[in-house]
């Protein structure tokens, strides 16, 4: 008969077979907090989209929109309904299922960013070539490879046994960044390296990597970003900007400008949603990657801040989820996707505040993306599947 030192440890440390092979009724219920903190996010969102999108939409000079003012909102709202729908979904397939697909999301990945160089198949905006036109709508494959880097790191990690301790163990993964960030210097798709690389190295580190390599990979970065504004005008164009913004107001500086002559205006309280003025066709992107401009400025400090900690509130409670996870893989899958929601957000507060060099960073379950938005809520969905195998208090 197995002691209660048995029982304690065998409960606290499960084999992955031993509810991976449950079945769906022996799962417990997703995490409601969680399940709602998402929802409520995701339907501010569209509201906002809705806001900020109609005069574009309604003006919109290359008459994609047929005039329709509500021409963004309506797409948004049908990949939001998708996306929920996307969401519990993915809750339903045990983490198992995703360890064993891990391989096979980064070789998709990587095949669709070579495929997005293709003529007639990638399709090229503003000198790079960063999307693959499907019909009705658009994505990019670097969104793609940001959870594949997620899901493969923590295969990899969870595979290596003798840990991460030499310069052998880390091979497979600088072998897999260095693909992909060929292919996106090729595109070129500078913020995505940027989100990649910080990804890869938070896996490595919760993969437990020891500190004094993250010395080399600081200056590895650091040359990253020297080669992309060496190579790339539109890199030190960028620089330039954010430096000094208001030399070059009407060009180079424009973006930025009227992203923060649209937060300075909103103040404390805000002029009222729906009544931004920037909106009308000054600010660029406005239903984009600076919507949170527009958020500012018709919700004011108040109310970015609210929104801003719901944010917060979602970050906390997935790492507390992954924390509790009840294997390594899902805790680091868990953790890398939290930390992505988390790196967006932040990154694209700062672009929209000029903090750092602006770059094409969307505000995740808010900016406009039907594609984009689906893959969220698959990722916080998965975030909702490792919740269901945490063990409820007795």
């Amino acid at each position: 008969m197995a002691s209660k030192t048995d029982a304690a440890v065998s409960y606290e440390s499960p084999r992955l077979a031993d509810y991976t092979s449950k079945t769906e009724a022996d799962r417990g219920q997703v995490d409601l907090p969680f399940a709602l903190l998402s929802l409520l996010l995701l339907t501010v969102g569209v509201v906002m989209v809705l806001s900020a999108s109609f005069a574009r939409a309604y003006y919109d000079p290359s008459n994609t929109t047929g005039g329709n003012a509500t021409y963004y909102f309506v797409r948004q709202a049908l990949f939001a309904l998708v996306g929920v729908g996307v969401m519990f979904l993915c809750s339903r397939f045990p983490m198992g299922f995703y360890k064993r697909i891990s391989s096979t999301v980064m070789l998709v990945s990587l095949a669709l960013l070579v495929l997005v160089l293709v003529p007639g198949i990638g399709e090229k905006a503003n000198n790079a070539r960063r999307w693959i036109n499907l019909g009705f709508t658009t994505f990019q494959p670097s969104e793609i490879a940001k959870i594949g880097i997620i899901m493969y790191f923590a295969l990899l990690i969870c595979n290596n046994k003798e840990g991460l301790k030499n310069l052998k163990s880390l091979i497979p993964f600088g072998i897999c960044l260095g693909m992909v960030f060929v292919l996106l210097v090729l595109e070129p798709h500078m913020s995505a390296i940027i989100i990649i690389a910080a990804i890869g190295l938070v896996m490595l580190f919760l993969g437990g990597l020891p500190l004094y390599w993250f010395i080399g990979g600081g200056a590895a970065a650091a040359a990253v970003l020297g080669v992309g504004y060496a190579m790339f005008g539109y890199v030190r164009d960028r620089f330039s900007a954010w430096l000094n913004p208001f030399a070059d107001a009407s060009d180079a500086g424009f973006q930025i400008v009227q992203s923060l002559y649209s937060i300075g205006s909103g103040g404390l309280l805000g002029l009222g949603l729906g009544n931004s003025r920037q909106k009308f066709l000054y600010l660029p992107e406005e239903h984009n990657d600076f919507i949170f401009s527009v958020v500012c400025e018709e919700l004011g400090f108040i109310g970015a801040i609210l929104i801003l900690a719901l944010f917060a509130l979602l970050i906390v409670r997935g790492y507390w989820l992954s924390m509790h996870a009840r294997d390594r893989y899902s805790a680091l899958v868990g953790a890398g996707i939290t930390t992505h929601l988390a790196m967006q957000v932040l990154l694209n507060v700062a672009v929209c505040t000029n903090s750092i060099p602006c770059t094409g960073i969307s505000l995740p379950l808010f900016s406009y993306g039907g594609t984009a938005l689906l893959l969220q809520m698959a990722e916080l969905g998965i975030i909702l599947s490792l919740s269901r195998d945490i063990p409820e208090k007795r």
